[in-house]
């Protein structure tokens, strides 16, 4: 699976760029957008070394596509083109051998993609420490994780932003109002029938809201 631009540039934006060679949090000699030796793309940061953004940004796709190809055959369940981003950003970041052992590609393998969302949030730690960096990063992954293929998704701060929920109050609204006009505009038997068909119309409006409300607590967003 080909890695999309939204992956790029998240890791773009949290690795960020670095001319000169520097060491990480963990004391690996890095460069550019976070390029170590171990990505093993040609290149050995050291003391003193530096490098031009066009370079880091070659060496930063060299890294993620090994690190794509050596997580894509631990990924037993269909994904998605956000899904693989989200783990490819996680890989590049802790190193596939750490992923592959991870509960997100776990959790994920099972079936569980609420828990596999959950679990990218447990790698924020570097020395035994919890960094608001990492805490930031795996947020972003996350939510890259849960977008749809194809969406603007901005990020939604409440569950009545959901498109579903508009549609489905909107659905509730005509139906309870189709009932009304039904008794002031019917008599009899089509009353009765219409009245049963915009209460059938509601109840489903009802339970559509209600399965989006409990993917939203599952961070489904």
């Amino acid at each position: 699976m080909n890695i999309n631009q939204a992956t790029v540039d998240l890791v773009k934006e949290f690795e960020g760029f670095r001319a000169k060679a520097y060491k990480c949090p963990a004391g690996v000699w890095t460069i550019g957008y976070g390029t170590t030796a171990a990505a093993g793309v040609g290149i050995t940061p050291g003391e003193g070394m530096t490098i031009n953004q066009s370079d880091a940004e070659a060496y930063l796709q060299a890294g993620l596509d090994k690190f794509a190809d050596q997580i894509a055959s631990s990924i037993t369940a269909p994904i998605n083109e956000n899904e693989f981003g989200a783990f490819v950003s996680l890989a590049y970041n802790i190193g596939p051998g750490a992923f592959k052992k991870s509960s997100a590609l776990s959790a994920f393998n099972a079936g569980d993609k609420a828990k596999a969302a959950k679990a990218i949030l447990l790698w924020n730690k570097a020395g035994g420490k919890v960094l608001k960096g990492l805490t930031r990063r795996r947020e972003a992954e996350r939510k890259l994780f849960l977008t749809p293929v194809g969406s603007n998704f901005e990020g939604r701060t409440s569950v009545v932003q959901s498109k579903t929920i508009q549609a489905s109050a909107v659905q509730i609204a005509s139906g309870a109002g189709a009932g009304v006009a039904a008794v002031g505009a019917l008599d009899g038997t089509a009353q009765i029938v219409a009245m049963v068909f915009a209460g059938v119309v509601v109840l489903a409006a009802l339970w559509v809201m209600r399965e989006r409300i409990k993917k939203w607590a599952d961070g489904d967003r």
